[in-house]
């Protein structure tokens, strides 16, 4: 997938669904796509690959083994994506705009700064504890040496695509002059998901078996936004 004592301005209806939905794996989808349904194909293609992905890992997956399991050619994976690194970067790409699927964007959010950093910080918080989700991180960080096109194709569509949206969003006239002005929208956007992901170590060498309850994500978020704003604003009060 940082705020000062909010509370009240953490959503009251986080998308708790998104932790069993998200990054779900193994099993076929429900309902199998028909010949004639091209996009319903490409779900099931992508639902697959990200399950023998997580399963088996990058390495020991092949695009045979892939075709096989979402029956469709191998030919196809090429052309819609260009091998596997391209699929593996589909996938991931696929999970995380779904996730934010339903938050404003950033860049043209208008209401008020807390509420807005309350919203991203409870959905990225989701995102990161969920278990599929820190396997795929435990999988890419292992297997990053000898695929490195591994690395730089999470890196750009997942890590990389929030820190830009949060570099154009703590760029934005109206929220910079927000912020202490020596700190660069870059210096806040890493500030703040190092805030949001807090013992990250601890997380990838001791996954838990399962994800943290809303009420506890909510308990952190506002701890760690707390600490987040109270060393960024001009005025934390």
């Amino acid at each position: 997938m940082s705020e000062p004592g909010l509370s009240d301005t953490l959503p009251n209806e986080p998308h708790a669904d998104h932790g069993a939905s998200e990054m779900s794996c193994c099993g076929k989808s429900a309902g199998r796509p028909r010949a004639a349904d091209m996009e319903a194909r490409a779900e099931n293609l992508l639902h697959t690959a990200g399950c023998l992905f997580l399963d088996k890992g990058y390495g020991k997956v092949s695009l045979e083994m892939i075709a096989r399991e979402a029956h469709v050619a191998v030919r196809t994976i090429y052309v819609k994506f260009g091998g596997k690194s391209g699929l593996f970067n589909a996938v991931v790409e696929q999970k995380r705009a779904a996730y934010f699927a339903t938050m404003p964007a950033l860049e043209t959010d208008m209401r008020p700064l807390p509420v807005i950093l309350a919203e991203f910080a409870l959905l990225f918080s989701q995102l990161v504890t969920m278990p599929a989700a820190i396997r795929l991180n435990r999988m890419v960080i292992a297997e990053a040496a000898t695929h490195p096109e591994l690395a730089e194709s999470f890196y750009k569509v997942g890590p990389g695509q929030t820190r830009d949206m949060l570099k154009r969003f703590f760029s934005r006239p109206d929220i910079a002059p927000l912020f202490r002005a020596a700190l660069t929208p870059e210096q806040l956007s890493m500030h703040l998901l190092s805030c949001l992901m807090g013992d990250q170590m601890s997380r990838l060498l001791f996954a838990p078996t399962e994800q943290p309850s809303v009420a506890q994500l909510r308990k952190l978020v506002e701890v760690r936004l707390d600490l987040f704003l109270r060393a960024t604003l001009q005025d934390p009060r």
